[in-house]
């Protein structure tokens, strides 16, 4: 049988999982070791070396090796080794390739898919650039899923009775996420996600380097250019005195010379984990931007948290968890090895993608971590201002979804438009990312405000279709953004497409919700005006919904219309039952 393997490609170590014989399984590399540096280097004779190796190159020779190349995911930063020039997808494709050597020579077999791990928080181009490094490294790629969406399968995976709401604190090697979820009867519900792509322990060490090249009057960046081979090996101290102060209340920190060397009568410094915190203040407050947003995100009151998970090599550091203990009242678990949870949760959605018997009771829901929309232009005075951005579906919706809205045209006889796709959060598109166009021709002349539909529907492998109807005409245009989907063939988007089709949700082409609005319409010039307000807000919000298609939405705004027109003593029946009625009558 073959295998599909979980890895999760950190920024500072990277490891991958299995699933076999009913349990996720990690896999050792050739070292015997789980985790593998995400470092890269290259020797004089340009030979390559991937992970521990190029960790240990680092510290005599830094210019020969790249690490924390996670970072420039979707950049067009490159790095020279050996003569060469190396893009990010390139370095991190031979860090998947060892991990893919490691897995074969594991399991004895060929290994050629995988579901990869990124931070909640990466945007289209860092998820495309994972999927080329995976296509370099000789992987198909089944899904890449969000670091803390693996790490909540793990325990839900390990604990499948609980119903309990959690919150997961990703802080790895350098990204920094939050997500908030629920557990209930094996099921496993994404309720809202944020984060920082450029925070995690790597800026707690480079912290604590800065602050002690500063006692010595002398600057980072400054150093780093005059005397590379003291930053390298000073990094090296102040990782492992990081490490040290996890258990020890304090640690010393020997200086190099100039050449990276630490001889007998080398002179230390005293770092206290008061200190280290003091100098980390900066970097631990900026946790809690995502995590408010998290719990405003998803209407969760911290109380309501049953469980905190630590998630991370960086969430064992003192000062996180005392943060996270006190920004949240709370105290945190880790329940399982923070470095290893995040790769066992992906072997777990391999299992689930290939409908393993071991896990046929699970179930999983995410959201969608952007808001989607499209650009439009906004009136002001006499003039209009293109540039803006109109969300169709809000971050932290859940996923797979369908919503749709209405918007005009801005210019008498305008025969088509062009619309602009975007991903972000930003009130303008320029401060947003572009996903795609669709254009829209034959819009029948007329005034500016000639209204034409806009529904996009996004799917949990990342498959966004974006769709126009012209109502008038009943004519319409459709295109399907492949940006966020993994490598799917046509017959599977084809397959997607057709489950996303079932998702659709049009209220407005129904007759019984055509011959409620003629209904109302009549009865409100009919009522008494004093009472008009009220019965034509519900109209309005009936209307809004009809156009929303969000299925809740509908039903909400249909019941407060219902409601509306019984306290003003009318009572109004569907079609539906004056058929019933007919046929009672006849019978």
């Amino acid at each position: 049988m073959g295998f599909d393997i979980g890895i999760d490609l950190g920024t500072t170590n990277s490891l991958c999982a299995v699933f076999r014989d009913g349990q996720p399984e990690l896999i050792p590399n050739v070292h015997g070791s789980v985790l593998t540096p995400s470092v890269v280097g290259v020797l004089d004779d340009g030979s390559m070396l991937v992970g521990l190796p190029a960790k240990e190159l680092r510290v005599t020779h830094p210019a020969q090796c790249a690490w924390c190349f996670k970072r420039w995911m979707g950049t067009n930063r490159k790095i020279r080794l050996g003569g060469r020039d190396y893009s990010a997808p390139e370095l991190s494709s031979l860090i998947l390739k060892s991990l893919k050597d490691d897995a074969e020579a594991f399991l004895k077999e060929a290994v050629t898919e995988a579901v990869i791990t990124v931070p909640a928080y990466f945007n289209d181009h860092q998820r495309k650039a994972t999927k080329l490094a995976a296509e370099l490294a000789g992987l198909k790629v089944r899904r890449i899923i969000n670091e803390p969406t693996a790490a909540a399968l793990t325990y839900g995976f390990h604990e499948r009775e609980a119903v309990k709401k959690l919150m997961v604190i990703d802080l790895g090697g350098g990204t920094f996420d939050v997500t908030l979820m629920e557990i209930f009867e094996g099921g496993l519900e994404i309720i809202s996600t944020a984060g920082e792509s450029h925070l995690g322990g790597e800026d707690f060490t480079n912290r604590l380097v800065a602050t002690v090249l500063k006692q010595l009057g002398k600057e980072y960046e400054t150093a780093e250019l005059k005397t590379p081979l003291l930053v390298a090996r000073l990094h090296e101290e102040c990782e492992r005195a990081k490490r040290q102060l996890l258990d020890a209340p304090q640690s010393r920190i020997r200086i190099p010379n100039d050449d990276g060397e630490i001889n007998e009568k080398a002179v230390s410094v005293l770092v206290t984990r008061e200190a280290f915190a003091k100098a980390s203040k900066a970097l631990v407050d900026r946790l809690k931007g995502p995590i408010g947003k998290v719990l405003r995100d998803g209407q969760v009151d911290p109380t309501e948290i049953d469980d905190l998970i630590l998630v991370g090599g960086a969430t064992r550091m003192p000062v996180v968890v005392d943060f996270v203990r006190e920004f949240l009242s709370a105290e945190p678990l880790a329940k399982f090895n923070p470095d290893e949870v995040v790769a066992l949760g992906a072997a777990v959605q391999a299992a689930l993608i290939s409908d393993n018997a071991a896990v046929s009771d699970m179930v999983m829901t995410d959201v969608c971590p952007f808001t989607l929309g499209v650009e439009l232009a906004k009136e002001f005075g006499n003039y209009l201002e293109p540039g803006y951005f109109a969300p169709i579906i809000h971050r932290n919706t859940t996923i797979p979804v369908s919503k749709e809205q209405i918007f005009s045209t801005v210019a008498t006889n305008q025969l088509e438009v062009t619309i602009n796709v975007y991903q972000g959060e930003a009130r303008k598109v320029k401060d947003n990312l572009k996903l795609g166009e669709l254009s829209v021709k034959g819009i029948p002349p007329g005034p500016a405000g000639q209204p034409f539909l806009v529904r996009f529907t996004y799917d949990i492998n990342g498959l966004l279709e974006v769709e126009a109807c012209i109502p008038e005409t009943g004519r319409k245009f459709q295109t399907v953004l492949t940006n966020h989907a993994a490598d799917l063939t046509p017959k599977e988007i084809a397959a997607a497409l057709e489950k996303m089709r079932k998702l659709k949700f049009y209220p407005r082409d129904d007759v019984k919700n055509k011959q409620l609005v003629l209904f109302c319409d009549r009865v409100v010039g009919e009522i008494s005006p004093h009472l008009r307000e009220s019965l034509e807000g519900a109209i309005d919000a009936f209307e809004r919904a009809m156009s929303s298609g969000d299925r809740e939405m509908f039903e909400v705004a249909r019941s407060g219309l219902l409601i509306v027109l019984s306290s003003l003593g009318i009572e109004y029946e569907s079609p539906e039952a004056e058929a019933d009625q007919d046929d009672n009558e006849l019978s």
